[in-house]
């Protein structure tokens, strides 16, 4: 299968799970994990884990937890031979309270380094770039570099979710320069400047982005499952109840199925379910990426689930 190029966050994930309802502004007794984490990172992860040749453009730190980044990246088969060691700075770190569902409760992330990403850098390792058959960027990054990947790599289909509304700012009037688009509801809304509340509504901002020049949309729902669409075809996917160990890796898990669909040439509906089981495999992980995710288990899981 094609090569695949991520550009963006490799992250140190710090994350509490409390054994009771959380107390806040207490001291709450649980237990914290430490794993890989970083939205580029987890989804080049994902994809390595399902048979993708990827590679990982990033930056992180020269001390103990840059080298354990690196070290997850090439246990995973992730190239990292193109992220940045910056010895002067910490490496990006997600720290994360969950609830009892094993939902974000709270957040907070340092991604000081990514700034060290710049169009200066990209266009030093431009060959590696252009041999991808698609380029996933992550907003976590400047809007300069943002906008320079969607301007110069046109002919490439390029992969974003914002995953916040306040990195999504970024694109906000890129928008025709984007190959697949994965937005929740809230970045819906945001950047379509229109409520959700009903089918029609969901098909109205939909609408939006395909005029926009979105060829392919993915919206995600929550419990209502998610909504695709493209010129040709658009539905929706309701999971069937799976129970959270941990959500934090749902959202990648579910970029990576979409790339993987597309590699593949699956279609919407086929990519969607996918993408869907690929999510459903983070979801009952403690880490931020199953480690145990390979495409028979995601194929297991669409079998038995959907």
């Amino acid at each position: 299968m094609q090569k695949v190029t991520l550009i963006g966050a490799a992250n140190i994930d710090i994350q509490g799970f409390p054994f009771d309802k959380l107390i806040y502004r207490d001291s709450n007794p649980g237990r914290v994990r430490v794993c890989p984490g970083g939205v580029s990172r987890n989804i080049a992860e994902n994809l390595s884990r399902m048979g993708v040749d990827t590679e990982l453009v990033s930056a992180v730190g020269k001390g103990a937890n840059g080298r354990f980044i690196l070290d997850s990246c090439r246990q995973s088969g992730i190239g990292c031979s193109n992220v940045l060691v910056v010895p002067d700075m910490e490496s990006s770190t997600y720290m994360a309270i969950m609830d009892r569902e094993g939902d974000m409760a709270l957040a907070l992330s340092d991604m000081s380094i990514s700034g060290r990403i710049t169009v200066e850098y990209l266009k030093s390792i431009r060959e590696v770039i252009e041999a991808s058959a698609v380029i996933e960027v992550d907003p976590c990054l400047s809007a300069e570099v943002v906008a320079y990947v969607l301007e110069e790599y046109c002919d490439i289909p390029v992969f974003i979710d914002p995953v916040s509304i306040g990195k999504a700012k970024k694109i906000k009037n890129l928008l025709g320069k984007i190959d697949t688009l994965k937005l929740n509801r809230l970045e819906a809304e945001y950047l379509s400047d229109s409520r959700i509340s009903t089918n029609d509504d969901l098909f109205r901002v939909s609408s939006y982005f395909l005029n926009a020049g979105v060829h392919n949309l993915f919206i995600t729902l929550g419990k209502d499952g998610v909504y695709y669409t493209n010129r040709e075809q658009s539905g929706t996917i309701v999971p069937p109840e799976t129970e959270i160990i941990n959500a934090t890796g749902a959202g990648d898990a579910f970029m990576a199925g979409v790339i993987y669909g597309t590699l593949a040439g699956y279609g919407m509906v086929r990519t969607a379910e996918f993408a869907t089981a690929v999510a459903i495999a983070a979801l009952s992980s403690q880490d931020t990426v199953n480690s145990s995710t390979t495409i028979a288990m995601i194929e297991r899981i669409i079998k038995e689930r959907f």
